[in-house]
């Protein structure tokens, strides 16, 4: 077993037939870094021939401790305040804010998974003139969609039920295509969600 610096651990499995396969552990709090891995590329890619402009948003931490025996390593730190969404940017003249998520479940994307603070902030965004939205990975399922922030926040607002059915997405939400380049084509979703009309 390897251990990563980040936690992750990598297992080569010796006992299966076929020796090349891994095996990688990931755990709730990183399950969605392939999910974020494939939009930064996706951003990137929208940003290098002129598309939009739409990056992470940076999570602000306070440095508590720093050990500068072998460079400078944080060792002690804390966040400064809730973080809100994951993502926003400007596409076409339109600020555009959303949150991405993961998930293992087959049949439901649970509510538990977004935050109180989140669905104020983009109800604030929406205020204001803003697409919003989020994007939902069924990891199991191979499947991501997009799904438009008025619907969930009426949603996760009026509804008795903890979680949002699978078959919701297929009815409400937008399937995003995997490709080459970019990963996910989430703009080609936006165009059609919000630009169409």
């Amino acid at each position: 077993m390897i251990k990563y610096p980040n936690g992750q651990n990598l297992t080569f499995n010796s006992n299966h037939k076929h020796k090349s396969k891994v095996e990688i552990s990931i755990s709730s709090a990183n399950r969605g870094m392939a999910l974020e891995a494939d939009i930064n590329f996706s951003n990137e890619y929208y940003s290098s021939v002129g598309l939009c402009q739409i990056t992470k948003r940076p999570t602000p931490i306070n440095v508590v401790k720093v050990d500068y025996s072998k460079g400078a390593r944080i060792v002690d730190a804390y966040f400064e305040k809730q973080s809100t969404t994951d993502y926003n940017g400007v596409y076409k003249g339109k600020y555009i804010d959303f949150e991405a998520k993961s998930t293992k479940l087959k049949t439901s994307f649970p509510l538990a998974n977004i935050s109180l603070h989140q669905i104020e902030h983009l109800e604030k965004v929406l205020f204001h003139g803003g697409i919003a939205f989020f994007i939902v990975e069924f990891s199991l399922l191979n499947e991501i969609y997009l799904l438009d922030a008025k619907f969930v926040i009426n949603f996760y607002k009026n509804n008795v039920r903890k979680s949002i059915p699978y078959e919701i997405f297929k009815k409400e939400g937008i399937l995003i295509e995997r490709k080459y380049k970019p990963r996910l084509d989430y703009l080609k979703a936006i165009e059609f969600k919000y630009f169409s009309k």
